[in-house]
């Protein structure tokens, strides 16, 4: 059965062009699948039928979470039920189109209806704390941590986006740069003053500090010459957050809904914002609009004698 799965996972890196968290999400979920229909002496998924998938699932709404006291009461989060069926329908489908599979069971199994959560943005004042500049004489870290926020608060990039942007993706003297995003799709984002002001900076005084001779092509560089990943990217940012004396908990993700969410307040058309963000669906980014119309009702509320 796991031959089965590294096989897909195969096609969702060569042919699909997969973010990497994307299959490792995958690899973890029907991995988890495999080994409870191991336990339960399915050891072929010519074997597995659909009461078989809803039991698993079922299975999983109902067991502890493993980072939880085997007491606690608290459960599965749907939002990870429906994970967990999306998994295991992409991989029925793939199977049965390239007849690995007689047939995909899966399209008996429903998604579960998800919450839709509105991005939470950060305030014009936060913004302001969390870009100053940093004091002179500025560390080539300092320099990098700054150069990161102003490009990713100017230009709305995933996280991963900017772990792997390298080099030859900045045109700073045309004044955009060239992203590549999730599927491997490849987006011109325009970059603002600020950020092209930032960026040159840590490219003339940070950046030299830290190569080394193993150093990669990327942009941004941690102290040992290396390039960033997602984590270590997450935790420097939180420590920006701190030092920038911003008591909420704020994400790498939370500069990019930023963008998008400025973007829209100050009229921009939302297909811009999806072009500029590199969302596949306009669905997608029309959950910006949302927060536009939440701020708009408080504002109503706040004014508006009869509110």
């Amino acid at each position: 059965m796991q031959a089965l799965v590294e096989d897909f996972l195969m096609h969702l890196r060569l042919e699909r062009g997969m973010a990497e968290h994307t299959q490792r999400t995958y690899a973890a979920l029907l991995g988890a699948f495999v080994n409870w229909a191991e336990k339960e002496g399915l050891g072929d998924w010519r074997q597995v039928k659909l009461p078989d998938l809803m039991r698993y699932l079922e299975h999983e709404r109902s067991r502890p979470l493993h980072t939880e006291p085997k007491d606690s009461p608290r459960r599965l989060a749907p939002e990870s039920v429906y994970l967990a069926i999306a998994a295991l329908r992409a991989f029925y489908r793939w199977a049965e189109q390239e007849k690995h599979l007689p047939a995909n069971i899966t399209e008996s199994l429903s998604l579960p209806r998800r919450w839709q959560r509105l991005p939470k943005a950060l305030s014009d004042a936060e913004i302001e704390r969390l870009l100053k500049a940093p004091a002179e004489p500025a560390s080539p870290r300092a320099l990098c941590d700054h150069a990161i926020l102003e490009l990713a608060y100017a230009c709305g990039l995933r996280r991963a986006e900017l772990c792997a942007l390298r080099l030859e993706q900045l045109h700073l003297e045309a004044g955009f740069i060239n992203v590549i995003g999730k599927g491997n799709k490849e987006r011109v984002v325009p970059v603002g003053e600020m950020a092209i002001a930032a960026l040159q900076n840590y490219l003339h005084r940070g950046r030299p500090e830290l190569v080394t001779p193993k150093s990669p092509g990327q942009v941004f560089l941690t102290q040992r010459g290396t390039a960033f990943s997602p984590i270590t990217l997450w935790w420097r940012i939180r420590q920006c957050v701190r030092r920038a004396g911003i008591q909420r908990r704020i994400t790498p993700h939370m500069l990019r809904h930023s963008f998008a969410t400025h973007l829209l307040e100050h009229g921009a058309d939302l297909r811009v914002i999806q072009e500029l963000l590199g969302h596949a669906h306009i669905a997608t980014t029309e959950v910006y609009t949302h927060v536009a119309a939440s701020k708009l009702r408080e504002i109503h509320r706040r004014f508006h004698p009869r509110a």
